[in-house]
């Protein structure tokens, strides 16, 4: 299983707009993160998890050509609302996306984007894109995808597992039914906003803590704001936590 990051920042973007603090005029790719997304690429399939805003922009810097599913985590602006630009995979791949979401985020997407889902046709183009409720589990072309409830502040989201990879955006408490699912991990990508405490994330040190419960054999921080440096975070961390940037690829 190929994994690569396409967006390792939080809702702003790195650097954030009229910001200049020394992370945001900071000359070091690995400071610049787009919004939160990755690619997970297994048995010849491509699955995108979120369609941030940046999606185009992801898609054009890391070669990506082919996106056979889509899951989202949350309905929140920086997760979904680049999901137009399924359209270009649409034209490539010559047929229709297929997306998956919990049940209330399925009747959000279907909503606030309901010119994508009605059946009548535009005299423009639009996305071709079937959307799917995932409840706990699901199969996919052979790949078994597990849905697992996050808490984002007081809402209920999903992050997701596929064999020993974990991936939890834009969480800040795990519930503990969840844990018992993030059990013999290779792989843990989690929410490490900032320094300080957050009431909807978790912060570099709450993750660094569940980190040390689950223990995955690697952790990789995503959803990073611009308080992080990535040279300072990366020489304080242990050697099995490492600090994600856009573009970084990695194998389980």
């Amino acid at each position: 299983m190929k994994v690569k990051v396409l967006g390792s920042g939080t809702s702003t973007g790195v650097p954030l707009i009229g910001c200049d603090c020394k992370v945001c005029i900071s000359q070091n790719p690995k400071n610049k993160r787009l919004r939160p997304s990755i690619l997970i690429e297994e048995k010849g399939v491509n699955c995108l998890i979120d369609t941030t805003p940046d999606l185009r922009t992801q898609a054009l810097n890391f070669n990506v050509k082919k996106i056979d599913c889509v899951f989202y985590t949350h309905t929140h602006a920086d997760h979904l609302h680049g999901i137009d630009d399924l359209r270009i995979f649409n034209y490539i791949q010559k047929g229709s996306i297929p997306v998956f979401a919990s049940e209330n985020d399925i009747k959000t997407i279907t909503t606030k984007f309901d010119y994508i889902f009605k059946k009548e046709k535009l005299l423009s183009s639009k996305p071709d894109l079937i959307p799917n409720i995932i409840d706990k589990k699901l199969e996919f072309k052979g790949l078994t995808f597990l849905s697992i409830p996050i808490y984002h502040g007081y809402d209920l989201i999903n992050g997701y597992r596929l064999k020993t990879l974990a991936y939890l955006t834009d969480i800040s408490k795990i519930p503990e039914s969840s844990l018992e699912l993030l059990e013999g991990l290779d792989a843990l990508m989690i929410d490490a906003l900032r320094y300080q405490k957050h009431p909807t994330h978790l912060s570099v040190e709450e993750a660094i803590n569940i980190s040390g419960i689950l223990k995955p054999s690697k952790t990789y921080l995503i959803h990073m704001s611009h308080k992080i440096d990535y040279e300072e975070i990366k020489k304080a961390l242990p050697p099995n936590i490492i600090p994600s940037y856009d573009g970084l690829e990695f194998e389980i």
